[in-house]
């Protein structure tokens, strides 16, 4: 199977996300759980997607995470 680069990819765990967007996974956990109709969440059962570009649009608007 090929591996996807993550700057590719539409969604991203929450693991993937941490690295990423180099901030801490329990801090990308509490920003799901606190935002879970986001537009930026999907839910993939109970496991939070993390939307690529519409995260990096919600922290372009952020001055504080």
């Amino acid at each position: 199977m090929k591996e996807i680069p993550i700057w590719e990819k539409y969604t991203l765990t929450i693991d993937e996300a941490a690295v990423y967007f180099r901030v801490g996974e329990a801090k990308l956990r509490k920003i799901v759980s606190e935002n879970q109709d986001a537009d930026y969440v999907l839910w993939n059962g109970g496991r939070a997607q993390i939307k690529r570009k519409k995260f990096e649009d919600y922290i372009d608007r952020c001055t504080l995470i």
